[in-house]
């Protein structure tokens, strides 16, 4: 048994590995993991009781994180990294016979999450803990996750992600720590003894079970944790009279609604029962969370200390999925802890603060009142309330008609979960200095003008840690060679790597390691879809979630128009091409799955041409995830960030690739911004319009997409072949991608951007051809990518949102 931090040393590990390897020496693969995963559980759940009993003796502030997703991707690896003893393990289980990444791929991705959000998350949680924050994250234990993708035919294919089929290995229950949900029913209003008191009866009761999961900080001396609610009944029964008559369907119904609340992440909101099942998931791991955090802090210091709350707990709501955290938090104070409205409000408003992370109108969450006040009565009457005296404030500011409609958080029998989270907010934040901007001008305009003070920007980081340090070891030596020991610690010194970007020994290194990233991903591409491709072609990627705005089909389009050229001319004068995609695509999203198809057809098309398919080839790599990500960055030559400016609320694919030396080919969009402003104008290479341009060009009206393609021979001819049956016969012509771009005058600038795009990507063809200076190019990204790491994106939270100290 361990008995300190002392115990936790590399040799000593090593030892007990292999003493607890040889004791399951005959046992499959996977039990050989879950061996070596309880061995490194119990000393992590050794080290998390340490990090609790130090943040209660000495009354550090806690941040709790609240989160519909959690991208966190396999963590065995990660903690025998954060513990500094991956080497040595790796080293005990080689003279066993193993090997550490065959057992690590026994480990299945959990399904708490879907694209950047999720990931961010994750980042944001791993850099809390490598700082010494204390916190927690709070979401929910969904079951399938989002969806595990397939591609048939072409075609996006949904199934279960079975995440959870084996135990997980570092999750750890905690029923003694249940609360119960309370949905539906009505609220009952008295007065007592003078005071208003209201009653919540009539309700559904849902019974929200932890489950913590640790999150390692670097150095093992900081250990938080994930705390993941599953839905149950609050009793286990079944409906007997329906059971007898044999309708077993009806007598499981309220156990199947109940458990349906945390199955399935962002179920289709295309239909009513679904957007019900969004709403009961929001509120159930907002009011679980909240409950769970006001359980413990008066277990700490009892039920007079709410004046200092503020001062102790620090509540972050990524996004407007955790909205719901003021009013239900008002709710306990107000109805559970007797709270005046005043009180109640100043301190759930100097304690939540609030990131945005989108500009698109769709994505800012609205819910049907009737819906909202069906399902959380109490809580809709305390919205009410706040929606009343925001009102009154907006008049007494001078405010009128015009910004009531912007501002009020009930307005058109909607509720607006955005503007709640502003109003309610100490604090709000963008992700990227262009969309913090965007926010102030545009989105919240009116919101900045009344509280400026409130509005700041906080670009967003990924963690070095996972995507530089455990994803591309062999370029981690080479800087480690280069710049010496501490880099990981302090990631600014790889700035360092700048002293070798003529160095032609030094590149030639640097180059060789990505030949070989492109090797272990030109193996996992044949083994998973069958296609063959050259790791010394050009890997040209783009790899997101599929939407309109994040423009796939801009790059599928440059990619026919090459088959074009390279059908006329076989000779055409570019180097060999991988196009690499991945991502999945809204259950509900018709176009985004179209675009899947057109790029899947598009790859048969190319890679079954016996001329174009010696110059190019296309692949579409099936359910992205954090695993195959880590082989996909490393290996990338060109990075495609190619969304329409001003739509991008930041992108943290685009700081991955740069980590890894990939060279970004992008618009002035998002982060995109501020790599240029890192790595010079010398080492990215921007096309198309700016954010200003694309939305003063929406505003005039003054694009026509038909036109252009009209008047551009080149841009019409492609057009056409959406339709024209050069795809027929590989399943069905593309009319929804067509309509998009002609009919519905291409909303996100597409065809506008087509010309400056190409351009833009024979400039880069151009300067790979160059080794040394692509060489140059590649080290310079990865040389300036510091500013791209969440622990510096965490450090300005607790600097200057939270109020935290950290290392």
């Amino acid at each position: 048994m361990f008995t300190g931090k002392e115990e936790f040393k590399a040799e000593y590990m090593k030892s007990l590995v292999q003493t607890y390897l040889k004791s399951v020496e005959d046992c499959t693969k996977l039990e050989k993991f879950e061996c070596l995963a309880g061995l490194i559980a119990e000393k992590t759940q050794y080290l998390r009781n340490e990090t609790v009993d130090w943040q209660v003796s000495t009354g550090a502030k806690k941040v709790y994180y609240f989160s519909m997703e959690f991208l966190i991707g396999r963590l065995l690896e990660n903690y025998l990294i954060n513990y500094g003893i991956r080497d040595m393990v790796a080293q005990g289980l080689e003279e066993l016979g193993e090997n550490l990444e065959d057992l690590c791929q026994c480990e299945p991705d959990p399904g708490l999450g879907n694209g950047g959000l999720g990931r961010l998350a994750a980042c944001f949680m791993d850099s809390m803990a490598s700082l010494g924050i204390y916190g927690t994250g709070m979401g929910i234990r969904y079951r399938f996750g989002l969806f595990r993708q397939k591609i048939e035919d072409g075609y996006q294919v949904e199934e279960p992600d079975s995440w959870l089929e084996n135990p997980y290995p570092w999750e750890d229950a905690k029923p003694e720590d249940s609360v119960v949900v309370h949905f539906g029913g009505y609220v009952d209003r008295q007065f007592n003894n003078g005071k208003l008191s209201f009653e919540h009866k009539g309700y559904t009761s849902v019974n929200a079970v932890p489950y913590d999961v640790p999150v390692v900080g670097y150095g093992g001396k900081t250990v938080n944790h994930l705390r993941l609610w599953r839905a149950v009944p609050l009793h286990d029964s079944v409906d007997m009279e329906a059971f007898n008559r044999g309708d077993y369907a009806q007598a499981m119904r309220e156990r199947s609604a109940i458990e349906a609340i945390s199955c399935i992440l962002y179920p289709d909101d295309s239909n009513g029962a679904g957007r019900i099942l969004r709403l009961k998931q929001e509120y159930f791991f907002v009011s679980a969370g909240m409950q769970a955090i006001v359980n413990r802090y008066t277990a700490v210091y009892g039920h007079n200390a709410w004046d200092e709350f503020p001062d102790r707990v620090a509540i972050h709501t990524n996004d407007t999925h955790p909205t719901l955290c003021l009013p239900e938090f008002l709710r306990i104070l107000l109805d559970q802890e007797n709270l005046e409205w005043d009180d109640a409000w100043r301190i759930a408003t100097t304690s939540i603060s609030f990131t945005n992370h989108t500009v698109l109108p769709e994505a800012l969450e609205k819910w049907p009142i009737e819906l909202f006040n069906s399902l959380m009565p109490r809580v809709y009457m305390i919205v009410e309330e706040i929606d009343r005296r925001w009102r009154e404030r907006v008049s007494a500011l001078g405010g009128n008609y015009d910004t009531l409609r912007s501002t009020a958080i009930l307005w058109d029998g909607e509720v607006r979960m955005a503007n709640m989270s502003v109003i309610g907010s100490a604090s709000v934040n963008g992700v990227a200095a262009l969309h913090s901007e965007i926010l102030k001008t545009s989105v919240f305009a009116d919101f900045y003008r009344l509280m400026p003070e409130k509005f700041n920007n906080k670009t967003n980081g990924v963690s070095h840690r996972r995507f530089l340090v455990q994803s591309n070891p062999g370029l981690v030596g080479l800087i480690d060679a280069a710049v010496g020991p501490g880099w990981v610690e302090d990631l600014p010194r790889i700035s360092r790597l700048e002293e070798y970007r003529n160095d032609p020994a030094f590149l030639e290194r640097f180059a060789a390691i990505k030949r070989d990233n492109k090797v272990r991903l030109a193996e996992y591409i044949r083994n998973t879809s069958g296609v063959v491709v050259d790791p010394d072609s050009v890997f040209d990627v783009q790899v997101k979630r599929i939407h309109a705005y994040k423009r796939q089909h801009l790059n599928a389009l440059k990619i026919l128009d090459l088959y074009n050229r390279i059908r006329e001319n076989p000779d055409l004068p570019i180097n060999n091409y991988t196009f690499i995609f991945s991502g999945k695509a809204a259950q509900g999203y018709a176009l985004a799955k179209e675009m899947i198809k057109f790029i899947n057809s598009l790859a048969d098309l190319v890679n079954s041409d016996p001329v174009v398919s010696r110059k190019i080839k296309v692949v579409f790599i099936e359910n992205f995830c954090v695993s195959n990500g880590q082989l996909i960055y490393p290996a990338s030559d060109i990075s495609e960030q190619i969304s329409t400016a001003g739509k991008e609320a930041s992108g943290t694919g685009c700081m991955k690739f740069m980590m890894n030396g990939a060279v970004t080919l992008g618009t002035l969009d998002g982060a995109n911004v501020e790599i240029r402003q890192n790595v010079g104008d010398e080492n990215i290479v921007i096309f198309g319009m700016t954010a200003e341009e694309a939305m003063n060009l929406q505003r005039s009206g003054g694009y026509n997409s038909t036109a252009l393609s009209r008047e551009d021979g080149r841009i019409g001819y492609l057009t056409s072949q959406l339709v024209d049956g050069t795809f027929r016969s590989r399943g069905c012509d593309f009319w929804g991608i067509y309509d998009a771009l002609l009919r519905n005058n291409d909303e996100y600038f597409v065809l506008k951007d087509f010309r400056s795009y190409v351009e833009a990507w024979e400039r880069m063809d151009a300067l790979y051809s160059d080794r040394a200076r692509w060489g140059s190019m590649s080290v310079m990204n990865t040389a300036r990518s510091a500013f791209f790491s969440s622990d510096r994106t965490i450090s300005e939270y607790a600097d200057e949102i939270w109020h935290v100290k950290h290392n």
